[in-house]
């Protein structure tokens, strides 16, 4: 776990297109997280989910334009939405009207992941963002997306369309222990009815969550969490930020759009998916060669605490990791507000 103080930003200055993989452009996308992190975490419990939401927002695309890239968003606000910011295709980064050898990355981001989680002081809301090189990422369409996600000892040995019983056994082996060991988190939806009766048939736990299907995930790549999978089905774009995070943890996610109308079909044309059927893994959903994923606790979480704030400053504990150099770290800010020898720095 590392310390790291914040400070006022100094104005970026161009750097080589290989950059992404410069621990440097990691922080960046770090202090974006946070910023979002603690807008949102202002509004914990005052049951304003769009405030919520509207706040993590702007502060994420504020922050956005102090990082040295020519930065594009591919995964964002809805497709469906008219969104003022963070919206598909948006160009961010200081790289935005200005000329210089920046590197071109792709953008996906969630500023607030979970936002009635947020609005109701629930566990696990999380402020998210992944970056890619230029193409590494999936447009995926705000729709439905069947998820299967699974630990490191496990990614080869489920199937997407095996039944629930077979995938938890393959799980349990894979894991050295019994069905009745396992834990599987499913988000609690009439839609998931009957795989809720086929997981606990099994023998297998539940643990039912109203949102957060991302935090979930995350959870199941991590050995150690109490988690062992994540099944059912959740939207697309929070698939493919998974997917980023599963690159960089070791796990797996297996995925396939929910297409049920033509309406959703044209929508997956129009961002350039043409088998509409295919099973995706990690690989496919985030291809990129130098992947960095980042997020910020907004509240109490499995993996990370929430934000906190004092007298003197705020502190915020946030995920960051890298295909290249290959790191995952824990890091724990305490972002000083007062000046002067005055100020109390807890711990």
């Amino acid at each position: 776990v590392g310390d790291t103080m914040t400070t006022t930003t100094s104005k970026p200055v161009p750097v080589d297109p290989s950059a992404l993989s410069d621990s440097d452009l990691s922080l960046d996308f770090l202090r974006v997280v946070e910023q979002a992190g603690i807008a949102c975490a202002h509004t914990m419990g005052q049951g304003d989910r769009h405030k919520s939401d509207q706040v993590a927002v702007e502060a994420m695309r504020q922050e956005m334009d102090s990082v040295p890239i020519d930065g594009t968003i591919v995964i964002g606000e809805s497709e469906r939405d008219e969104a003022p910011m963070v919206y598909i295709g948006e160009k961010v980064g200081v790289a935005h009207g200005v000329t210089g050898p920046y590197p071109q990355v792709d953008i996906a981001v969630d500023p607030l992941e979970g936002t009635n989680l947020c609005a109701t002081g629930a566990p696990n809301a999380l402020a998210v963002l992944a970056a890619s090189e230029s193409g590494g990422l999936l447009h995926a369409p705000d729709i439905y997306m069947e998820k299967l996600v699974v630990g490191p000892s496990a990614r080869d040995v489920v199937d997407l369309d095996a039944p629930v019983r077979f995938n938890l056994r393959a799980i349990a082996q894979a894991n050295s222990r019994r069905v009745e060991d396992l834990v599987v988190i499913v988000l609690d939806r009439p839609r998931h009815a009957k795989l809720i009766d086929e997981i606990r048939a099994s023998g297998a736990r539940i643990r039912l969550i109203g949102d957060g299907d991302l935090s979930a995930g995350i959870a199941a790549a991590v050995v150690g969490s109490g988690v062992h999978a994540v099944m059912g089905t959740g939207g697309a774009p929070e698939g493919v930020l998974t997917a980023a995070a599963m690159r960089c943890l070791g796990g797996e996610i297996y995925a396939r759009l929910v297409v049920n109308s033509p309406e959703h079909e044209q929508r997956c044309h129009a961002m350039g998916i043409t088998d509409i059927s295919r099973i995706y893994r990690s690989k496919d959903l985030a291809s990129g060669a130098n992947i960095v994923f980042a997020a910020t606790g907004v509240t109490d979480g499995t993996l990370m605490k929430g934000v906190r704030f004092f007298g003197d400053g705020i502190r915020t504990t946030s995920l960051v990791m890298q295909t290249h150099p290959h790191r995952i770290r824990f890091i724990d800010s305490i972002h000083v507000q007062a000046k002067g020898p005055t100020a109390k720095i807890r711990f």
